[in-house]
C-alpha cells in the first residue's frame, strides 16, 4: 500500500512527514520524561520554569553527545532485518508511520491526563507490534520475526529498574534524615521562597544528574528513531556509516567464518537467510557495494550470529565467534551523525519548555499523601540519576517517568506519610497497558499499510 521508489517525490514527501512525526514524539517526549529531571527544581522554587529548563537542555545536550550509540541500537534491533532495512531498497514508510503514529498518540493521551507514562514503553510496544505485523504480513511464526531474547532484555530492564528506584530512594531518604537535621529539608515548599542555599544546591545538583543521564539514556532512543527514519526513506545515502571503507574490508573474511557457523544451528526459521546474506557478503567487493543490500545482508547475519549466541547448545567458543564477528560488522551499518545527535537533544528540551508543568505538578503533589519535600526530591533524582546513567553505558533502555516516579512513592513510604492510591492505580494501569495496545495498534498499522 505504501511502498515508494527512492528519491521519488512520494518518497521524499514521506520522508518529510516521517521526519516530523520522529521530531514531535521526541517533543513530546519532552514532556513525559525531562520533565522529570526539572520537576523537584521548580516545585522547591530552587530555580524558576526557564532557568530549570536551560538548564536541563544543556546537560540533556551534553548526555547525549556523551552516552554514545549501544542503546540506540539497542531499540532498534528489536526489529526483523527485512523491516529494519528492506532488501531491495524501498523507503520503510509504513514501519515508521505504525512506529510513530502509535507512540505519538498514546504519549498524548497519557499526557494530557497528567499521568507519567513511559515514551520508552510506548516505543517499544510499537516496536514489538511491527515485528508482529510482519510476522503476519509473511506467514511467519513470531518466533522467526521477533527477537525474544533482545525483547526480554529490554523488558527486564523496565520492570526491574522502578523497583531498584523505589527501595533506592526510600532508603537513601531514611538515611538522609538521620544524617542531615536540616529541618528545611524535611519541609515542602512555603509559597514563592527559595529553599537556603545548601538545599537549593543540593537540588540543582540532583536535577544536573538526572538530566544528564536522561540524555545519555533517553538520548540514545531518539537518535536510533532519527537514524530509523533517515536510513528507511533514503537508505543509498544513510544506510552505511560516511566512515564505512575500512569496515567494509573485513566483511568478506568474517562471513566467511560466519557462515558455517549460523548453518551449525538451527534458529526457528532465521539459519536459511541468515546463511544467504553471509554467503553473499563473502563476496563484497568495496567497488560495487549497494548500500540497502549490504545493510540488509549485514542485519541478517548478525540476526544469525544473536540466535547462535542465545542457543543453549552453542559451546562457549561458538558464541564468543558470534559475539566477535558482531562486534566487527555493526560498525558499517551502526552510527549517528552530529546533527541526529543535535536534533535529539533539541527536541527534547524544547518539549519540556512547553509541557513540563502538568507532569511537574503530578510528581510534586499527587504521588503521595503529601507534598514533596526537598529531601525527598533529592533522593528520587540521586537514585534516578545513578540507574539511569549506569544502563545508559550499558545498552540498556530504562524509563526516566518510572523511576523517578517510583523513587518519588519509596520516599513517601519512608516518610511514613504513604502514597496517593488513586494516582498511583493510575500510573500502574498506563504502565500495564501501554505495552498491549501500543503492540496491537502497530502491529494494525504496520499490516494494513504494507499489504
Amino acid at each position: 500500500m505504501l511502498h515508494f521508489a527512492p528519491y521519488s517525490v512520494l518518497s521524499l514527501l514521506a520522508l518529510t512527514i516521517c521526519f516530523l512525526l520522529v521530531c514531535v514524539f521526541e517533543f513530546v517526549n519532552g514532556f513525559h520524561d525531562t520533565a522529570n529531571a526539572v520537576a523537584t527544581v521548580i516545585y522547591t522554587h530552587s530555580l524558576k520554569p526557564k532557568q530549570a529548563v536551560l538548564w536541563s537542555g544543556l546537560m540533556n545536550f551534553i548526555g547525549v553527545l556523551a552516552g554514545g550509540i549501544s542503546v540506540a541500537y539497542g531499540l532498534v534491533e528489536l526489529l526483523p532485518a527485512d523491516v529494519l532495512s528492506p532488501p531491495n531498497g524501498d523507503p520503510a514508510v509504513p514501519m515508521l508511520i505504525a512506529l510513530f503514529g502509535t507512540a505519538l498518540a498514546w504519549n498524548l493521551f497519557t499526557w494530557w491526563f497528567g499521568i507519567p507514562n513511559s515514551s520508552s514503553h510506548c516505543v517499544i510496544g510499537a516496536l514489538i507490534g511491527v515485528a508482529i505485523g510482519d510476522a503476519f504480513l509473511h506467514a511467519r511464526g513470531l518466533g522467526n520475526s521477533v527477537d525474544w531474547s533482545q525483547i526480554w532484555k529490554v523488558l527486564r530492564a523496565l520492570a526491574i529498574s522502578p523497583i531498584l528506584g523505589l527501595v533506592g530512594a526510600g532508603l537513601l531518604y531514611t538515611l538522609m534524615k538521620l544524617v542531615i537535621k536540616d529541618p528545611e529539608l524535611y519541609q515542602p515548599p512555603q509559597g514563592e521562597k527559595p529553599p537556603h542555599k545548601f538545599v537549593r544546591g543540593l537540588l540543582i545538583l540532583t536535577c544536573t544528574g538526572v538530566s544528564f543521564s536522561h540524555g545519555s539514556n533517553d538520548g540514545q532512543k531518539s537518535i536510533g528513531l532519527i537514524m530509523l527514519t533517515i536510513i528507511g526513506i533514503l537508505p543509498a545515502t544513510f544506510a552505511l556509516s560516511p566512515n564505512a571503507a575500512p569496515h567494509i574490508a573485513q566483511i568478506a573474511p568474517q562471513a566467511v567464518i560466519a557462515a558455517p557457523l549460523i548453518d551449525k544451528y538451527d534458529h526457528d526459521g532465521l539459519r536459511d537467510e541468515a546463511v544467504l546474506s553471509a554467503n553473499r557478503l563473502q563476496n563484497t567487493d568495496p567497488a560495487k557495494v549497494i548500500p540497502s543490500m549490504l545493510r540488509a545482508d549485514i542485519y541478517e547475519v548478525i540476526a544469525g550470529l544473536k540466535a547462535v549466541t542465545n542457543n543453549p547448545d552453542a559451546s562457549a567458543a561458538d558464541k564468543k565467534t558470534a559475539k566477535d564477528i558482531s562486534a566487527t560488522l555493526r560498525p558499517t551499518v551502526e552510527y549517528a551523525p552530529w546533527w541526529v545527535r543535535l536534533l535529539s537533544a533539541l527536541c527534547l528540551g524544547l518539549g519540556t519548555m512547553i509541557g513540563y508543568k502538568r507532569i511537574v505538578h503530578t510528581l510534586g503533589e499527587k504521588i503521595g499523601n503529601t507534598h514533596l519535600t526537598p529531601a525527598q526530591g533529592a533522593s528520587a533524582e540521586l537514585v534516578g540519576a545513578g540507574l539511569i546513567a549506569t544502563a545508559g553505558y550499558t545498552g540498556l533502555p530504562v524509563s526516566t517517568t518510572h523511576i523517578i516516579t517510583a523513587g518519588i512513592a519509596g520516599t513517601m513510604i519512608g516518610s511514613g506519610s504513604g502514597i496517593n492510591p488513586a494516582m498511583l492505580t493510575k500510573i500502574a494501569l498506563a504502565w500495564i497497558f501501554t505495552l498491549p495496545i501500543t503492540i496491537a495498534i502497530a502491529a494494525s498499522l504496520f499490516y494494513v499499510m504494507s499489504m
